[in-house]
């Protein structure tokens, strides 16, 4: 089974920027369409972000778009998130997750990671 090892989260201030990345292991990430999903802290389980297997398509919620960026280093087995114009309110946790589908706004993935946590606070 696939394994998802999230990184790159910590402290930023406001308007700041972050890259988060996941490695995977497996030969299949070649294949898979990834996301990225976060929580914050009394909410619940968001998605914000897909990129297909070859990198062609890409989607974000509305809540990050034109500030997140997901791309992917299939050589690497790795996924990115790269986020600018933080706001204290993406403080949360970030999970790269495989296999989601988005039903009535709550994503429900085959495997996700463990996490890293992004706090924007001054």
């Amino acid at each position: 089974q696939v394994q998802l090892v999230e990184s790159g989260g910590g402290l930023v201030q406001p308007g700041g920027s972050l890259r988060l990345s996941c490695v995977t292991s497996g030969d299949t990430f070649s294949s898979a369409g990834m996301s990225w999903l976060r929580q914050g802290p009394g909410k619940g389980l968001e998605w914000i972000a897909a990129i297909s297997a070859g990198s062609s398509r890409t989607n974000y919620a509305d809540s990050v778009k034109a500030r997140f960026t997901i791309s992917r280093d299939n050589p690497k087995n790795t996924l990115y998130l790269d986020m600018s114009s933080l706001k204290p309110e993406d403080t949360a946790e970030y999970y790269c997750a495989t296999g989601c589908t988005v039903i009535s706004g709550i994503p429900n993935c085959r495997t996700r990671g463990p996490g890293t946590q992004v706090t924007v606070s001054s």
